[in-house]
Order: C-alpha cells, then sequence, then structure tokens
C-alpha cells in the first residue's frame, strides 16, 4: 500500500476514492473500504482511502485534548490489511479548515484522477460544513465522476460510530467495542526498555511506547492476546503508572505466556479482551506478586473459555 502524508497528493491513474476521518476503522468504515475496493476492481481503478491526519477535531477544537481509537500506524496497518492501494492522509490544519467546498472538490478531482467517490450518507465537508453528498453529486455530473452514496451501518438499533466504540472503550466493554469495530481494539507499538521490576518477580513484561493521542482504557489490569512475529500469545496487560513501586508514567506493560524473548525494539500487538480489575497499590513487592499469579490464573481460564 502506497502510503502519503503531506499535500503532494497527485496521482498518475485514474481512482475510486473514499472521503473519511476513519478513526477506527469500524463497520460503517469497512463497507465504505470494501465499496471503493469493488468499482476498482471493476473498472480497473486504483482503490484510495482519503483521510486527514491529525484529526480535524484536534485542530477546530485544539482546546479540549482529542484521542483516536487508532494512531495513525495502527490505521496504516488495518488498511493495508485490507489490501488498499493508496492511502492519503492529507494534513489537515487551521488554514485547510477553511477551504470551501467547492475548492475542495475540485482540489480533490485534479489531483487523484477522480472516477468514482465513495462515502457516508451524512459525510459533509468543508468550510462550516457547507458540503453534503447532493453537492457531490452535482459536481460529478458536471465533471464526470460517479458518486456512491452508502447508508449507515447498525447494530442493536443504533448507528454505528466512533463516539459510540469510544464509550464503549472508556466503559471497558470490549465485546461490545470488538463487534462494533469487527475487529479487536489493540495498541500497537515497539518494545521499549522499563524499569525492568517485572522480570525480577518473575512476570517480564514487554513495555510499548503509545502514541500521545492514542485512546487507551483506564488504569486497570486486562485479559488481552499479544501477537509477535505472526504468533499469538495469552498475555495480561497493565496500564498505569504501577504505584507500588512508585511510578509516575503511565505506561503500556504486558506479560506474554510461556514466553522468554528477549525483543525490545520489536514490534507487537496487543488485543483487548476484558477488564480484570482496576490498578491498586500494594503493600510490597510479594503482595504485587501474589496477585501477579492470581491474574495469570484468571487471565488464562478466561482466554482458554
Amino acid at each position: 500500500m502506497k502510503t502519503i502524508i503531506d499535500e503532494n497528493i497527485k496521482q498518475n491513474c485514474p481512482c475510486a476514492v473514499t472521503l473519511g476521518n476513519f478513526d477506527g476503522i469500524h463497520q460503517g468504515h469497512l463497507k465504505l473500504i470494501e465499496t471503493v475496493k469493488k468499482y476498482a476492481f471493476e473498472q480497473n481503478l486504483e482503490s484510495v482511502v482519503f483521510s486527514f491526519y491529525p484529526h480535524p477535531v484536534s485542530v477546530v477544537r485544539a482546546e479540549n485534548k482529542f484521542y483516536t481509537i487508532f494512531t495513525q500506524e495502527e490505521k496504516k496497518f488495518i488498511l493495508n490489511q485490507h489490501e488498499i492501494d493508496v492511502l492519503i492522509q492529507y494534513p489537515f490544519t487551521k488554514e485547510f479548515s477553511q477551504l470551501d467546498a467547492d475548492s475542495f472538490i475540485r482540489m480533490l478531482y485534479e489531483q487523484t484522477k477522480l472516477k468514482v467517490l465513495v462515502v457516508g450518507e451524512d459525510y459533509c465537508f468543508g468550510k462550516n460544513r457547507q458540503g453534503d453528498f447532493d453537492m457531490l453529486r452535482r459536481y460529478g455530473e458536471k465533471l464526470g465522476f460517479e458518486t456512491v452514496k452508502i447508508s449507515a451501518v447498525k447494530s442493536q438499533g443504533e448507528r454505528v460510530s466512533s463516539t459510540r466504540i469510544r464509550q464503549c472503550i472508556k466503559n471497558k466493554d470490549f465485546k461490545q467495542a470488538n463487534q462494533l469495530l469487527d475487529k479487536e481494539y489493540f495498541v500497537m507499538g515497539e518494545v521499549c526498555h522499563g524499569r525492568k521490576i517485572g522480570k525480577t518477580i518473575g512476570f517480564p513484561t514487554a513495555n510499548i511506547v503509545c502514541d500521545e493521542q492514542k485512546l487507551l482504557p483506564e488504569d486497570g489490569v486486562y485479559a488481552t492476546k499479544t501477537i509477535y512475529n505472526g504468533k499469538t500469545f495469552k498475555s495480561i496487560t497493565n496500564i498505569g503508572k504501577n504505584p507500588t513501586v512508585n511510578g509516575t508514567r503511565r505506561t503500556v506493560e504486558t506479560y506474554l505466556f510461556d514466553f522468554d524473548k528477549d525483543i525490545y525494539g520489536e514490534e507487537i500487538r496487543v488485543l483487548f479482551y476484558e477488564w480484570i480489575r482496576g490498578e491498586k497499590k500494594f503493600n510490597n513487592i510479594n503482595e504485587l506478586k501474589e496477585q501477579i499469579a492470581k491474574d495469570k490464573n484468571t487471565v488464562f481460564n478466561l482466554l482458554s473459555n
């Protein structure tokens, strides 16, 4: 998959394009992606996902910290799995937010050799969200590209949305979040050196440094599975500051069952399934060690079932 992260997005081949923020790449987003791939295959076009980075909300409402379900790199990983030809993560700035809808459509048409445009039924764009599907359809008729409107995907009678998934993650409801995402919520990153406390008590952990805009669950212990080098391991993941050893920095630490390799500097992906307990400050290291042993047994039984 070709990835473009600057304003130089000129494409040499005719394209089928879908527009959106794709935060989460959930069931609704996947419907857009599969539709654009279908048109690309049928008409011998390149399939293009046109997104933005950073997320527009983090720019237009900069006073409020905004977190994304999946990071820029995680989004690339998912779209690559879905065999998209080109991912455009167009730089979203305050200046770009003032671009009117007409100028955006013309830029998109000229730069991507647009032949098919696929959007959700409620997609809006341009300054003050002045553009909508009807506007895209009119331009399509005028410039010669086909416009396709995709209806919202619903689950349990409600529209599938990134906002809904964020609330599930906040509520530690991964069963629902994963169902709406059509995949497991995960954290992906490079394993870095930590304080090695886990190793001294027999539970060595793989520590991930997360993107500061990554939406993480609240502090606590979670039943997870960790994928390393194409293999999946049962695991326990702690999110928090490790109060028992006076930690001050929020970390994501994962203990992999039946695993003893040194993987510093390598990438892992941690998939979340269930909340086990909140983070707790123990009186001493021995109490912490005993609790982790109990957690391991709980997680092993849970994931085995």
